[in-house]
């Protein structure tokens, strides 16, 4: 049985690790290939399209507990596959409605994928193997970040224009990448909960999964303060649309990197990567799972952070965000340098593994019994703000993105705390 589980694990890992190297490589090109299109008739943005997905992703995780109970979480993934394909495809003959539409679609399917994959991951993982499983998933799903990048730094290295027909093959290797991954899914096998007969108390649990937002808050047995500072912590992705969208945009549209800047866009995905998994290596396999080590790696996640916006602040300029068909046009306080941006690139990578193994650590292990809503309520409030930080990254300067996510890592990471120490009471009362 432990095998079979482990096999799941890896599965469900290489699954999302070939889906995600196209959708990863999308994200973190999409604004400059939608600004390098020949085309008048298309109307799209990058960071709309972003801003739409993760805006629908979070509403649609109302509902997501209920259709991978219903439809079980192998289909749900591999259904959702196929909604991430079609937006690869999107991009090989760009047309704005479809554009959107899929932006929308995706935005549903994501919510299904990555409800499902927390509910099937703590479904093969016991006490004693959740941080283990949880840090070999997140280090095959951050794998993601180097082949495609790799690619696009191979293929746009001196290019100052993305021709269509650079584009239309990069998206069609994207678009294999992506089938190949959703097909995965198919070999998952069935856990041993699974295979058992559900007794009545089972399928009253499983019924209590179709609720409402706030029926599956309660379902999960937080306490109001505990709601208020799980709610709060996630403030934190704003992050993630900073990484996943708006820096590799910002390395691009830089004018000191000179013909370079494009290849560097593809170099500074696989360095989030890099960090990705060195971090989720480091402490979802090597750390054991107790409260000081998850704390302490959490804080070392904020200081990572704040380091690599600093940098960011001082070497990118502050326009580079905002601007469509001309690089940038201020000047940084310091010359731009390669090194400086790339090590950025790594510490942003690192920063978030930090968050999400503990995060995923703390959720798989006391809502082990409800992981379905549980991880549809992270999922919700993490998109939430990525879904703003979208919609606002193609008009705000890189200065004030900065300094917000500095004032609201803080929250975030002090509101952690506060949940850490709640639940260490809640332990030690009963």
């Amino acid at each position: 049985m432990a095998d079979r589980r482990t096999f799941n694990v890896v599965i469900l890992g290489l699954g999302f690790l070939f889906i995600f190297t196209a959708f990863t490589t999308c994200g973190n090109v999409e604004q400059t290939v939608v600004k390098s299109l020949q085309n008048d008739t298309f109307a799209g943005s990058g960071y709309h399209s972003l801003g739409i997905i993760y805006g629908v992703f979070s509403f649609s995780n109302l509902l997501a507990p209920t259709v991978v109970t219903i439809i079980g979480p192998k289909l749900t993934m591999f259904l959702s596959g196929l909604v991430y394909s079609g937006y690869i495809a999107v991009f090989i003959i760009p047309s704005t409605w479809p554009f959107y539409l899929t932006s929308v679609l995706i935005g549903v399917g994501a919510a299904m994928l990555w409800t499902a994959q927390g509910h099937f991951l703590v479904e093969n993982s016991e006490a004693s193997t959740i941080n283990r499983n949880t840090g070999v998933f997140w280090a095959l799903l951050q794998c993601s970040m180097f082949f495609g990048n790799l690619y696009i730094y191979l293929d746009w290295n001196g290019k100052t224009e993305i021709t269509e027909s650079s584009r239309k093959t990069i998206f069609l290797s994207l678009l294999v990448i992506s089938i190949l991954g959703t097909l995965s899914f198919l070999v998952l096998r069935k856990s041993h909960q699974e295979e058992d007969i559900l007794s009545e108390e089972e399928g009253q649990s499983l019924m209590k999964e179709k609720k409402t937002f706030d029926q599956t808050q309660q379902s999960c047995g937080l306490t109001d303060m505990e709601r208020l500072s799980c709610n709060a912590y996630h403030v934190h992705r704003l992050e993630l649309s900073f990484y996943s969208g708006v820096y590799g945009t910002c390395i691009g549209a830089t004018a000191q990197f000179g013909e370079a800047a494009k290849g560097l866009i593809g170099i500074s995905g696989i360095m989030v990567g890099v960090g990705e998994i060195v971090g989720g290596g480091s402490f979802g396999l090597l750390c054991r799972n107790n409260r000081f080590r998850r704390t302490s790696v959490v804080f070392l996640g904020m200081v990572v952070h704040f380091i690599a916006f600093y940098l960011i602040f001082l070497t990118i300029p502050d326009d580079a965000p905002v601007v469509l068909k001309t690089p940038a046009q201020k000047k940084p306080y310091i010359p731009p340098s390669v090194s400086i941006a790339l090590l950025c690139s790594f510490l942003l990578g690192l920063g978030d593994s930090c968050f999400n193994t503990q995060l995923y650590s703390i959720l798989g292990r006391v809502y082990s019994e409800h992981s379905t809503p549980a991880f549809a309520i992270f999922k919700f409030i993490q998109s939430v703000f990525a879904a703003v930080a979208f919609f606002y990254s193609g008009y705000v300067l890189l200065m004030w993105q900065l300094l917000l996510m500095i004032i609201l890592g803080f929250t975030g990471t002090l509101c952690f705390f506060v949940v850490e120490r709640l639940q260490n009471f809640s332990v030690d009362f009963q």
